[in-house]
């Protein structure tokens, strides 16, 4: 699908998306507690279907209402040859691993586009470990094994969702274990995040400095009720919008809200008004890096958005990308290994936008428009589906 925007700055209301990152934990959780949750102000990403499809498979009866889940949870079960189907969702993927580990049975995940290419080196250090079993093919892993209680060593600095995998998935266990992480710990808002939910479920984990997690065996989740907040990361686009000319009043965001993402505040201000470029660490937050680059073209003077290598194992290469997205709007931008240099201000022209089917630079390209000389075309724009289905309506109401 194309969607073609007619360039004009944004006004109006909007109110921001659930969290998609805040809603995976509270499905998981819910469904892992004994009794009856609820889970509420939801929105029917793609992402969050595959995360309920895949707690229906193991085990857990939840019913949906027009935007929340009755949930009555289970301890993971599943009969032998269960497929798990995890669509797109890197978070479906990686944080019901561990989960399917602790039926003993044997669980196939299957996924879509570039999902089984995205890493997973530090569970098949683990399943050596435990000797659990593993086949993979392009599209499907299958294991079969035990999860068992222990230390566990994972790097901090590929993906905190490993480490939200066995947070889930090890209170679960008769025996003790302990997280030990080799490296430092990035995206740390996410592990917050995972952190939180587990505590309102009533499981207890003991937080060293992000070094060490402490995970007392034979714990039960208790049910609970959550109203999922406003995403950041979704509204990211919006508050960059406005630091462009846009005048959009966003509602829906939680003011002490622990995400991660919430930084895009200190960040817009770090730029200034009018902006300057400036040096932007993402190693916390590379979710914002798309939408950050389009801002950085509007502003004087380069911008450096560093260690940012995680990106290229995402949706897309979103280094690759953006930098595709914006050269084609005539932006100054330069890839390197793990940043990406920004050189403004430069006028962005009308354009021809491949999405790669991926939802951040979908929508990063639509703002990005705003600003832009001329009609902007964004090819695979449908890709929004994965995380905000209603934003061309969004987009649309604002643009009138």
């Amino acid at each position: 699908m194309e969607q073609i925007i007619i360039p004009k700055h944004l006004r109006g209301t909007v109110t921001v998306p659930p969290s998609k990152s805040q809603a995976h934990r509270a499905v998981i959780a819910a469904a892992l507690a004994n009794g009856q949750s609820t889970v509420s102000n939801l929105a029917w990403s793609d992402d969050i279907q595959a995360t309920i499809g895949a707690m229906k498979a193991l085990g857990a009866h939840i019913i949906t209402g027009e935007n929340s889940l009755t949930v009555r949870g289970a301890t993971p079960n599943t009969e032998d040859n269960t497929i798990i189907d995890c669509c797109e969702s890197g978070s479906t993927l990686r944080f019901l691993i561990p989960l399917a580990w602790c039926t003993g049975k044997r669980v196939t995940f299957t996924g879509k586009g570039r999902l089984m290419q995205r890493p997973l080196t530090p569970y098949f250090d683990i399943c050596k470990q435990d000797n659990i079993c593993y086949t993979q093919t392009t599209d499907t892993i299958t294991f079969s094994g035990k999860l068992q209680g222990g230390t566990y060593y994972l790097p901090g600095n590929i993906s905190s969702q490993f480490i939200t995998g066995l947070l889930f998935a090890l209170p679960l266990l008769k025996q003790d274990s302990i997280i030990e992480l080799t490296t430092k710990a990035e995206s740390v808002g996410y592990i917050d995040m995972t952190l939180d939910i587990l505590n309102r479920f009533g499981v207890n984990i003991t937080n060293k400095n992000y070094e060490r997690f402490i995970i007392p065996g034979n714990q039960h989740y208790t049910p609970c009720s959550v109203t999922v907040e406003g995403d950041y990361s979704q509204a990211a686009f919006y508050l960059c919008a406005n630091a462009m000319g846009s005048q959009i009043d966003i509602k829906g965001l939680h003011p002490a809200s622990c995400q991660g993402d919430k930084e895009i505040l200190s960040i817009i201000e770090q730029f200034g008004s009018p902006l300057k470029g400036t040096t932007i660490d993402v190693s916390q937050i590379p979710d914002l890096v798309p939408v950050l680059a389009v801002l950085a073209t509007q502003a004087e003077g380069t911008t450096r958005i560093i260690n940012a290598a995680r990106l290229r194992i995402k949706e897309s290469d979103r280094l690759a990308t953006v930098t595709e997205a914006l050269s084609r709007f005539g932006a100054q931008i330069e890839e390197q290994e793990d940043a990406l240099i920004i050189h403004g201000k430069t006028p962005l022209s009308g354009c021809i936008i491949d999405s790669h089917n991926d939802h951040r630079i979908a929508m990063a390209s639509a703002i990005a428009a705003t600003v832009a000389t001329g009609t902007v075309t964004i090819c695979g724009s449908e890709c929004v589906k994965k995380s905000y289905g209603k934003f061309w309506e969004d987009y649309s109401s604002l643009a009138k």
